[in-house]
């Protein structure tokens, strides 16, 4: 009797550390609030409607395995509606490339952003990465733990260049990724579809790839000695706003 009562409290005990750690952020997590867009977004690349211009960025990436070369700076912002997760990246890139187009290649070869995704924060090996080159094709996968599954996803998404793409004798200046996640890709693990407003998410945003000058940023460090971004107990913070971004900067935007 003794022996299984020992059983059941070291038992009680690995399953309420296992809850604490993947509920409880750390400290030194980043933040971010995702207001909803004020009207309609088109994904076309070009992230012009007045919601885009409203809405804060989440802050700069960085860069803990720099060693040499410029430190691109990467702008990332988040909005949602009833129906879908929209992310708009604006990378700084002095040298574009890309060669892959069938899904789910291996796009972190390439010039590209990725987006993973926790919906349900007491499940910390329960996420998606969505990745998209500058090319727009898509690479997305199911993390359950080890390994992952197959899934896909139907994610939206458009890219805009400014410069020459695989072209090293000139200088570039960057390009635009816009995409739109329906919440419906989250049925299996999502508490609420889509969220309620106040609903706390883990994600993290990453740049990565290219011939020339590949620097591993993303938005919450990782904190690992050699570039990895499957960690999932290092993602970042978001909550749903029930307040659309014209509502919180108190003024309908305008386009330019």
């Amino acid at each position: 009797m003794r022996a299984s009562r020992n059983t059941l409290i070291v038992v009680t005990l690995l399953v309420t550390r296992a809850v604490v750690s993947a509920t409880a952020p750390t400290a030194d997590l980043p933040k971010h609030t995702i207001m909803r867009a004020a009207g309609p977004i088109a994904i076309d690349g070009r992230i012009d409607e007045p919601s885009w211009g409203a809405a804060a960025a989440v802050g700069d990436f960085v860069f803990p395995w720099w060693v040499a070369g410029d430190k691109e700076q990467t702008e990332a912002r988040l909005l949602w509606d009833d129906v879908n997760l929209y992310i708009s990246f604006v990378a700084e890139d002095g040298h574009i490339s890309a060669i892959h187009t069938d899904r789910d290649a291996p796009i972190p070869q390439d010039d590209c952003v990725e987006v993973f995704i926790m919906p349900d924060t007491t499940h910390i090996r329960h996420y998606y990465n969505f990745e998209v080159n500058v090319l727009g094709t898509i690479l997305d996968r199911f993390q359950l733990s080890e390994p992952t599954e197959a899934y896909t996803s139907q994610l939206a998404t458009a890219t805009q260049i400014d410069g020459t793409l695989n072209d090293e004798s000139d200088e570039d200046t960057g390009f635009v990724t816009e995409i739109a996640i329906p919440f419906g890709s989250f049925v299996d693990t999502a508490p609420n579809v889509p969220p309620k407003p106040g609903d706390p998410w883990r994600l993290n945003l990453y740049r990565i790839g290219g011939k020339v000058n590949a620097q591993y940023s993303q938005w919450s460090n990782t904190g690992t000695p050699q570039p990895k971004y499957h960690v999932p107990e290092r993602f970042g913070v978001v909550h749903f706003s029930a307040d659309s971004v014209a509502t919180k900067t108190g003024a309908t935007p305008t386009a330019d």
